[in-house]
């Protein structure tokens, strides 16, 4: 068991409000298939600090201490890896930020050209893929990232793995991550191959609320003065999240769906003109996270209806005679086909 406190991070359990944003990414780490989560909204939200309070309340990953992809066992670690320690240890959830300025060789890797000048020898430097292995892959501003990136990303979204061919040399490592992007809408869009490989999609605004921004305000305060107590105030909460995470990770197995629960998921993106049978597979997996994650043996169109606006919402084909937004499309059909 980990010492929360060592990460630094803000308390997950103690971000006020944003209960989609959180809801999201607590389902994506019971089930990381569920693809990632796309936070679209005002700065200043929390959006970072959510994903980073999350990995750091999550338990340790156990992997080979001196491999650079966090390998969970020594017949795991890549040949190309120089490995000289082989003890199996615990290490923090990765959370690796992804800048919009990163050059293709820092995501991907590259030739170690400190080593070749030295000593003749070819060796491979890994990339900020290798790291988040395992982990979070974070990116703020994701629909100003350049298209270059955004096409190399979705080719690791889909297969899992990192492939590099550099200077006569044909790197391969797994790069298995959950995708976690933030941005402001307004500020362009986000390239519909790369939208649709998101799993769910929230939206955050500033609170409007006074009291609750005062409350905001407090919890911050009280974390910027005095760190190490803030963190053991909120310890106890994130504790009792992680266990049902745990507990949740566990039991997802056993979530059983009925075919009339999968008609339901088939007749809303149907409904809604959603593309391919990516959101039915999507709120398909959200339901059952969501429903593990609350004790209940089987998914209920109650939990369909939770989930179906994250799982939905960024699928949806424009209709230039309807103004209503997407979360407001959903809802809509939501109530027409779960009446």
């Amino acid at each position: 068991m980990t010492d929360l406190s060592a990460s630094g991070a803000f308390p997950f359990s103690a971000i006020v409000g944003q209960d989609d944003m959180k809801l999201a990414m607590i389902l994506t780490a019971i089930d990381p298939g569920i693809g990632g989560v796309l936070v679209f909204g005002d700065r200043g939200t929390g959006k970072s600090t959510a994903v980073r309070g999350l990995a750091a309340l999550l338990p340790p990953i156990r992997a080979v201490a001196g491999c650079p992809v966090n390998s969970a066992a020594e017949r795991d670690v890549p040949d190309w890896a120089q490995v000289h320690d082989h003890a199996i240890v615990e290490k923090p959830t990765p959370v690796i930020d992804l800048p919009l300025g990163a050059t293709e060789d820092r995501v991907v890797g590259a030739l170690d050209i400190e080593k070749a000048l030295a000593h003749g020898e070819k060796a491979f430097e890994p990339g900020l893929l290798a790291r988040a292995n395992r982990g979070y892959l974070y990116i703020d501003e994701v629909n100003l990232l350049e298209d270059h990136l955004v096409d190399l990303l979705l080719d690791v979204a889909q297969s899992g793995q990192n492939v590099v061919e550099r200077e006569g040399l044909s790197i391969r490592h797994p790069a298995r991550f959950v995708l976690v992007g933030s941005g402001n809408p307004e500020e362009g869009e986000l390239r519909p191959q790369l939208l649709d490989r998101f799993g769910l999609s929230v939206e955050v605004e500033s609170p409007r609320d006074i009291e609750v921004r005062i409350e905001v305000i407090r919890r911050r305060d009280a974390f910027d003065r005095d760190r190490d107590a803030f963190q053991a105030q909120w310890l106890p909460r994130d504790m009792e999240l992680r266990q049902r995470i745990l507990d949740a990770r566990a039991a997802l197995p056993r979530v059983d769906a009925d075919d009339a629960i999968l008609r339901d998921c088939a007749e809303l993106c149907v409904a809604l003109g959603s593309d391919g049978l990516r959101g039915e597979l999507t709120l398909l997996r959200a339901a059952r996270a969501l429903a593990a994650f609350e004790g209940e043996p089987s998914v209920t169109r109650g939990h369909l209806r939770r989930v179906a606006p994250s799982s939905l919402r960024h699928r949806l084909r424009r209709d230039p005679l309807d103004e209503a937004g997407s979360t407001t499309r959903v809802n809509r059909t939501v109530e027409e086909v779960l009446a």
